[in-house]
């Protein structure tokens, strides 16, 4: 029997979107499965690559993100030129940095002018991409709408606070907009209903769930992504099938690591290498946790991350394509040089090495002593006498090396800090133990304390209302006593009767002496 993949079913898809018009427009969206899991469902439209130009010549950017435009920096139609003819970008992202009120605060009019200038100059779909200022992005959109008139443009970031005035303008002129939220599932779908309620048609709403660099930001974006996909595909949740973009270059390379040279923070390698990398890292992320649409900068980037989505999308292999290509000398950086100096000596050796050294301290040895001259013999014969023997030298006592006492005062002085450091730690261990379970016992007794004074105020609360309810209950049954009607006797004729006027003659009567 044959493997036989596991498939998942699923109730929901994601909405298909036009980008642009005529021969130059481009489809996003449309999957009814997770990213490049064609074994489930359909993925009719591969993500796409927009290449990000700015308005103004960028005033902080990397060495390495400029190099492939510095030419061009300071013409935005020729900087979308050569993204769309050498880089091939599947669509171009004008970011309108100008337009920044904190800034050089561009006017609306000027703005207008410059994406029709870019736009001109293109024939793949533009995204025009605001300030992130929502006050000013409603003004510049709306003048940018006005201007481009049925070119269906991608306007954002629309906001909760702008929706209104830049989703009239979108849907008056005929263009799609980008919906906006800070990094939460909630929020995404609360700015989704507000534009469906405005009217907006939602073939033409692509959402930005705020892109993250690497690290927290782009787990915490990844988790939203996830859960908007999920949301969409699994529970059928028609508010968040949309296609998601990512302005992801603006995030990567304005961080700390991307912009520091090889000079600042040599341990981190390459700059060029390590900015490109980053981005396509980040780029590889979101296009598993279901983007659609990935705003990029650098061009080496983008043509890694276009291999990596053609071998997803129609399979095949990626060792066959071609390793980064740098535009900058390589940096020179001696790793060996930085790299601390090994140390292999294994612990047990080092103890053992301190009484081996005192053992190895060589004696000194003792002084020879001179050998004692005989007398000479007188010239008569006269018999031999012995010479006298040498006296012993004293005893010398052994010379102990200095660097051995100090190696030996250096050991003890370790394993006294060891055992002292031992010691403070097991006592830490247990009085931090011994304050939490009194702390948890002191919390034990107070709650115990809490619950009794509770129980003593409700049971003192019920019974004073028992009390009252008694009383009440008193004081009701004698009103009623009171008000009750007097029982009458049974009722006889009188033997007299009597007419009208003796009656009230008798009544006056017992009125007065009353």
């Amino acid at each position: 029997m044959g493997f036989v993949t596991k498939k998942e079913s699923y109730v929901g898809g994601i909405k298909e979107i036009s980008l642009g018009k005529g021969a130059g427009a481009v489809k996003v969206g449309g999957e009814t499965c997770f990213p490049f899991y064609t074994f489930e469902g359909a993925m009719p439209n591969k993500p796409i690559i927009a290449m990000e130009i700015w308005d103004m010549v960028p005033e902080d950017w990397a060495e390495p993100a400029v190099a492939p435009f510095k030419d061009v920096l300071s013409d935005p139609a020729a900087w979308a030129k050569r993204c769309v003819e050498e880089f091939g970008a599947d669509a171009i992202v004008l970011q309108l940095k100008s337009t920044d009120p904190n800034d050089k605060d561009v006017s609306p009019e000027a703005a207008a002018a410059t994406v029709k200038k870019v736009l001109a100059a293109i024939k793949v779909p533009l995204i025009v991409w605001g300030c992130a200022v929502p006050a000013k992005d409603e003004l510049v959109l709306k003048a940018v709408a006005e201007a481009c008139q049925g070119e269906n443009l991608l306007l954002g970031p629309v906001e909760e606070k702008n929706y209104k005035g830049i989703g009239a303008a979108a849907m008056g002129y005929g263009h799609s907009i980008i919906a906006s939220s800070p990094i939460d599932v909630n929020l995404a779908k609360q700015v989704n209903i507000l534009l469906e309620n405005l009217g907006m048609p939602m073939d033409r709403l692509v959402v930005d769930p705020t892109t993250g660099g690497l690290g927290y930001g782009l787990e915490y974006t990844y988790s939203v992504m996830e859960r908007l996909t999920l949301a969409a595909m699994t529970q059928g949740d028609e508010k968040l099938q949309f296609p998601m973009i990512n302005n992801l270059g603006n995030e990567i390379w304005k961080s700390k690591e991307a912009k520091q040279t090889v000079e600042a923070e040599p341990i981190l390698g390459d700059p060029e290498r390590r900015g490109v990398m980053m981005e396509s890292v980040g780029a590889v992320s979101y296009l598993m946790s279901g983007s659609n649409i990935l705003v990029m900068r650098h061009p080496e980037a983008v043509r890694m991350v276009r291999e990596f989505i053609k071998s997803l999308s129609g399979g095949g292999s990626l060792q066959g394509v071609a390793a980064l290509s740098k535009r900058l000398p390589e940096a020179s950086i001696d790793f060996a040089a930085m790299a601390p100096a090994y140390d292999l000596t294994i612990e047990e050796e080092k103890k053992a090495a301190a009484p081996a050294a005192k053992k190895a301290a060589p004696a000194a040895a003792a002084p020879k002593a001179p050998a004692a001259a005989a007398p000479k013999a007188p010239a008569a014969a006269t018999p031999k006498t012995e010479a006298p023997k040498a006296e012993a030298a004293p005893a010398v006592a052994p010379v102990v090396d200095d660097a051995t006492v100090k190696a030996e005062a250096a050991a003890k002085a370790k394993l006294e800090a060891e055992a002292k450091a031992k010691a403070d730690a097991e006592a830490k261990v247990k009085a931090e133990a011994k304050a939490k379970t009194d702390a948890e016992a002191a919390a034990k007794a107070k709650e115990e304390e809490a619950k009794k004074v509770a129980a003593e105020a409700y049971a003192a609360r019920e019974a004073e209302e028992a009390a009252i309810r008694a009383q009440r209950a008193q004081s009701h049954a004698a009103a009623e006593e009171e008000a009750a009607p007097v029982a009458l006797g049974r009722m006889t004729a009188a033997v007299v009767q009597k007419d009208q006027q003796e009656k009230i003659l008798d009544n006056l009567s017992r009125i007065h002496r009353r």
